[in-house]
C-alpha cells in the first residue's frame, strides 16, 4: 500500500535488510528486504511453501539459520507469536487456562505465581476469544478451531509491542474468524503492531500493508 506523501511516515517496529533463511540447508527465503511499520496490520500472503510461516520465524527470533540484517523490538514481552494449531502436539497435559497463562511467563517466569494484574489480563485474554467457559478444560479435548482460538487468546496474554500470527484464521468457522479478527483490531487499537501470514484475501484496505511472498522472494 502506498503511503500519502503529505503524511508523517510510521516508525518501523521491525526491519529485514537482504535476509536469506534456510531450513537444512534449503533457502526458505532468499534475499528478503521489509519494513514493518508500527501500530499497522501487515499481512503477508503467498502459495503454501512460500515462506510465509519462516518470515514469522525470522521476525520473533526463533529461526536459527539466517543470515543479514534483522532489527526487531528488545525486550522479554517485546514479540508473541501464535502458530498454528497442527503445530501444538494433542498430548500436552495442560488446560486451556493454563495454555493461555502461558501468555504471561515471558513477563512473570515459569515458575513464579501469576499477580493479581496477571490474572485479569488471562482473563481478558480468554473472555476476548470466548474461550473463557472452556478454562478447565485439557487443551487435548478440544475441536481444532476451538484451540486455535485458544492459541490466540495466549498470544494476546502477551501483550506484546509485536503480534505475529501464522494463518490463525485457517480452518476456523466464520463465528471463530470474526472473534479472531476483533481480537487482532483491538490490539492495533492497543497500539501494537500486527504481522498475519494468511491466504485471507479480504485483508485488504486502509490501514494494512501487504507483502506478497512466491517461493522465498518478495514480489510486486
Amino acid at each position: 500500500m502506498d503511503q500519502d506523501p503529505t503524511l508523517p511516515r510510521p516508525a518501523a517496529a521491525a526491519r529485514l535488510d537482504d535476509v536469506t533463511a534456510r531450513h537444512d540447508g534449503t533457502e526458505a527465503l532468499s534475499g528478503v528486504s521489509l519494513e514493518v511499520r508500527s501500530a499497522r496490520l501487515t499481512v503477508l500472503v503467498g502459495p503454501n511453501g512460500s515462506g510465509k510461516s519462516t518470515l514469522l520465524s525470522v521476525l520473533a527470533g526463533t529461526h536459527d539459520d539466517v543470515t543479514g540484517s534483522v532489527t526487531r523490538p528488545r525486550g522479554r514481552t517485546a514479540t508473541a507469536i501464535v502458530v498454528q494449531r497442527s503445530a501444538v502436539t494433542d498430548r500436552l497435559p495442560i488446560t486451556v487456562r493454563e495454555t493461555v497463562e502461558m501468555g504471561r511467563w515471558a513477563e512473570r517466569g515459569a515458575w513464579r505465581p501469576l499477580r493479581r494484574a496477571d490474572r485479569v489480563v488471562v482473563a481478558e485474554s480468554l473472555e476476548a476469544l470466548d474461550v473463557g467457559h472452556l478454562a478447565r478444560r485439557p487443551l487435548a479435548d478440544l475441536s481444532g478451531g476451538q484451540r486455535q482460538r485458544v492459541l490466540v487468546a495466549q498470544g494476546l496474554a502477551r501483550r506484546a509491542e509485536l503480534l505475529l500470527l501464522d494463518e490463525p484464521t485457517a480452518g476456523v468457522d466464520a463465528a471463530a474468524t470474526a472473534l479472531i479478527r476483533a481480537a487482532v483490531s483491538a490490539e492495533l487499537a492497543r497500539g501494537a503492531t500486527v504481522v498475519e501470514a494468511t491466504h485471507d484475501a479480504t485483508l485488504r484496505g486502509a490501514g494494512v500493508d501487504v507483502v506478497h511472498l512466491v517461493d522465498g522472494r518478495r514480489v510486486a
